[in-house]
């Protein structure tokens, strides 16, 4: 009897931890009404652009916050070609439950321990943004997917290549890991992730021509001062919202990407792999003038390796969640509601901060292992 309750503990977990990210998933679904899959409408807009024979980019585009405009990389516009083949109800489901798939994919595949697996799991099923990610239809489920793919072949070259060329293609700030690899000597990996990029764009370019990527300069320029971005989360964009003045504010906000470009490089130059990995994915989304709310949902990532090193209070920093949508609801309307937005960099910079700790406590544990002496 003592040896069957470990098997069956080992066997319902899994199980009750799927079926409630299911339910959990469904319920937000099911109450979505006109949000379901709101994202899906700025990634669809480039194909259908491709397909009427306009440029993929909007000219008349100043800034990231109007609905359904394409803003992502040209070869992203080829990707989402298939989706204007059903109806569009159907392509947008489709979507939707691709993106609610890839979360439960990318936390089965953490390299970390199986009660900590099944613990990102239950996580992702009571984080607010994980959810509210999935019932948009935006993309962070699959980053998260890749990010976790390219966690657990960390040591391996080509696993890691496609998924940081993929995710560079989807949004632009995973390219940071090129430069990572490039830093620490991973010249292989440099040299596959580029090649695959090249190829792909190379391809793409055929169809879209090369006037598409001189546009898509042209708009990330546009967007890039976006302190006054309605629902950005930004540090500059919440200090506006407070009642500072624009260029205050983004003057705070190059300050706030000085602060993670610093941590990212003191990363790089002190700790080890994984730590600098975890790291560089987390700053990777502070490094840019947009920081939407649902981008925290990556915050799974360093909770399982923080979990993994016995750090139980990670927890905390995925169900923080919890405090900006309550302090959204309950500020309705009210001018200090920009304190519910100014929780997500928040816990992005404590987060950012314990990371950076807990990587001097694992070079010191490594070198002690080793019998050296850290410098």
């Amino acid at each position: 009897m003592s040896e069957l309750r470990p098997r069956l503990v080992a066997a319902i977990v899994p199980v009750c931890s799927l079926t409630l990210l299911a339910l959990m998933t469904a319920l937000i679904l099911s109450s979505a009404g006109s949000t379901f899959g709101y994202d899906y409408d700025a990634y669809i807009d480039g194909p259908r652009r491709f397909l009427d024979g306009r440029p993929l980019y909007d000219p008349a585009i100043t800034g990231a916050g109007p609905h359904g405009l394409f803003l992502y990389p040209p070869p992203f516009a080829l990707a989402m070609l298939p989706f204007t083949w059903p109806p569009e109800a159907v392509g947008r489901f489709i979507w939707v439950m691709a993106m609610a798939v890839c979360m439960p994919i990318g936390a089965v595949l953490l390299p970390v321990r199986r009660d900590v697996r099944w613990t990102i799991v239950l996580l992702a099923a009571f984080d607010w943004l994980v959810l509210y990610s999935i019932k948009l239809g935006q993309v962070g489920p699959l980053l998260f997917l890749l990010f976790a793919a390219a966690w657990r072949w960390l040591d391996r070259v080509w696993p890691v290549a496609i998924a940081v060329a993929v995710g560079t293609l989807v949004k632009v700030q995973p390219a940071i890991l090129i430069v990572w690899a490039a830093v620490t000597g991973r010249w292989r990996l440099v040299w596959a992730s580029l090649g695959i990029l090249v190829a792909v764009c190379g391809v793409s370019t055929v169809f879209t021509g090369i006037g598409a990527w001189p546009d898509y300069l042209t708009l990330l320029r546009r967007i890039s001062p976006a302190a006054d971005v309605v629902n950005n989360c930004s540090l500059g964009a919440v200090l506006y919202q407070a009642g500072v003045q624009e260029d205050v504010a983004n003057n705070v906000q190059w300050l706030s990407t000085a602060v993670a470009a610093g941590a990212v490089l003191l990363a790089w130059r002190y700790a080890r792999p994984v730590a600098a990995f975890q790291i560089t994915v987390l700053a990777s989304q502070l490094l840019t003038p947009l920081l939407w709310d649902h981008y925290a949902m990556l915050l799974l990532l360093p909770a399982a390796w923080l979990l993994e090193r016995g750090r139980y209070w990670a927890v905390a920093f995925p169900l923080f969640s919890w405090v900006s949508i309550l302090g959204w609801t309950s500020l309705e309307g009210s001018p200090d509601r920009w304190l519910a937005t100014g929780t997500i960099p928040l816990t992005f910079f404590v987060c950012l901060a314990a990371l950076l700790w807990e990587a001097r406590i694992d070079r010191r544990e490594a070198a002690r292992g080793e019998g050296l002496q850290p410098a």
